[in-house]
């Protein structure tokens, strides 16, 4: 696999939901070789923020890509006010994405972790529970209609399950031969344990923040159950090795 790095151009952006934004970059070089749960850095145009920002990628077209981010920091709130036609630098695709197993699949996506479960929703050939998890507003959720059979939790009741995605998994009496998940660490955490206990593969996505996004700073580390080669401790990098680990392999 190759890694683009250079200009995108912006085919769309929209606001979809309260600081989430929805952006297609045109970048036939990253498009052709990217796979689902790998991800983009964006670089800012402001030469004061040096560090490209890493966000998943949600769908992939034949010459597009396209991310759906929160505007958290300085780096988001420029992207957020790009238009059609405006260009920026981007590399990518970077990191190892979600293995394509067999069996019927359950795919967990928490908050922000949503967006990178739309494009694997898309690429896996079997039967499909989705369950998805939000604070309070939902977005994204339509456009998985057509994947699978969805489940929503939201934390204050108002659609679908009142919890988190585990208890929607529980009260709807969802099984599956392999999980997996993309969302905040208290999340993945839950469905490590979940997935252990239950004897079922589970594959977790990690969000962290990032440096280089190459694997050579160490800035994004997580503990794993084996020692790794390039450290020689028990780090994974999250942006190399990662971000998709299997669930026995990592510590949260």
């Amino acid at each position: 696999m190759s890694t683009y790095k250079g200009i995108a151009v912006v085919k769309s952006q929209e606001k979809i939901a309260t600081d989430v934004y929805s952006m297609v970059l045109e970048c036939k070089e990253a498009a052709r070789e990217a796979k689902p749960g790998q991800f983009i850095s964006l670089y800012c145009k402001d030469g004061s923020a040096l560090l490209p920002r890493p966000i998943s990628i949600c769908e992939i077209g034949e010459t597009t890509l396209r991310i759906v981010y929160r505007v958290v920091g300085k780096g988001t709130n420029e992207f957020c006010k790009l238009v059609e036609n405006d260009t920026i630098e981007i590399m990518g695709p970077l990191g190892n994405g979600f293995p394509i197993e067999e069996g019927k699949a359950i795919l967990i996506g928490g908050g922000i972790g949503i967006p990178p479960m739309l494009e694997l929703a898309k690429t896996l050939n079997c039967e499909k529970n989705i369950v998805l998890g939000f604070r309070d507003e939902i977005f994204l959720a339509n456009e998985f209609e057509a994947y699978g059979s969805i489940s929503i939790a939201s934390e204050d009741g108002k659609t679908g399950v009142k919890g988190n995605v585990l208890d929607a998994i529980k009260q709807n009496g969802i099984e599956g031969d392999v999980i997996y998940a993309c969302g905040p660490t208290p999340m993945l955490r839950a469905i490590q344990a979940y997935a252990i206990e239950k004897g079922i593969k589970a594959y977790l996505s990690l969000e962290e923040k990032m440096a280089c996004g190459i694997g050579a700073c160490l800035a994004c580390v997580c503990k794993s159950n084996g020692i790794d080669h390039h450290t020689n401790v028990d780090n994974k990098r999250i942006c190399k090795d990662g971000p998709v680990f299997e669930a026995r392999e990592i510590k949260l």
